[in-house]
């Protein structure tokens, strides 16, 4: 065979396997984007969409057909619905509220879920500190906006008083060695903490790092697709003029395995 004929095959071969490994990736993303692009979502979730780029966060997670999941703290159930889409009909979704987070969402995962609408999803109103999940029985979690809730001790109102401690070590408990955890929240400003979790409902990106790290997660990666860097992160987040202008920061996390 010639050198040519061999240049030639060579060639050939490597530009079918980089044409075959494109198709794969694609058909992967495609799970991400197929979830968005799902008939039947509300309308409001599809608003919520150009701010919060579901798909692409989720597709940083890898979440995959099959996967048992929880949406901690998921109020009217954004995401949970995505998940639904994700993980079929032999993956499971749980929907975690403490009662705080259904009242302050007027329970409005009825809706969400009402006539079987989602069949894989299941809500459940817990306490933070004891979710009610057998140990390491999630492949995932996802902390959408939500952590630095464990660290907002509240005057006054229908806010509990939570462990930070305990509720991170419990879910810890009920991942799995090797699962995942979905960390999406506020930034505060650097070297802050918890002090603004509360104030400002901000948290620091590194001291939440450093506190998964402490409670057996391994991190994996961070991303930037949601930074606004015009965010000086002093004002407070969820209403006002900062509601959907905030600078959110992004990790994905890997329960350790237990060592031998």
């Amino acid at each position: 065979m010639s050198a040519d004929r061999v240049r030639l095959r060579t060639g050939s071969m490597v530009a079918a396997l980089v044409v075959t490994s494109v198709a794969a990736g694609s058909a992967w993303a495609d799970r991400y984007s197929d979830a968005v692009a799902h008939s039947g979502r509300p309308a409001s979730d599809i608003q919520r969409d150009t701010l919060d780029h579901p798909a692409e966060v989720l597709r940083l997670a890898g979440i995959r057909p099959g996967m048992e999941v929880a949406d901690f703290l998921a109020a009217d159930g954004y995401y949970s619905e995505l998940l639904s889409y994700i993980v079929g009909p032999r993956g499971h979704v749980y929907l975690l509220n403490n009662e705080a987070y259904d009242k302050w969402s007027d329970n409005q995962w009825q809706g969400r879920l009402i006539g079987g609408r989602l069949p894989n999803v299941d809500h459940h109103t817990v306490v933070v500190e004891h979710l009610g999940l057998p140990a390491r029985s999630l492949d995932a979690i996802l902390l959408i906006k939500v952590y630095h809730d464990l660290y907002w001790q509240a005057d006054k109102g229908p806010w509990p008083k939570i462990d930070p401690d305990t509720a991170l070590t419990e879910i810890a408990r009920v991942v799995r060695p090797g699962g995942i955890l979905l960390l999406v929240d506020h930034s505060a400003r650097p070297g802050t903490g918890t002090a603004d979790a509360g104030r400002l409902h901000r948290i620091d990106e590194q001291y939440a790092r450093r506190d998964f790290e402490k409670h057996g997660f391994i991190f994996v990666r961070s991303s930037d697709l949601l930074r606004r860097p015009d965010d000086q992160r002093d004002l407070i987040t969820y209403k006002g003029e900062m509601v959907g202008k905030t600078d959110r920061f992004v990790m994905v996390f890997r329960r350790a395995r237990a060592r031998k």
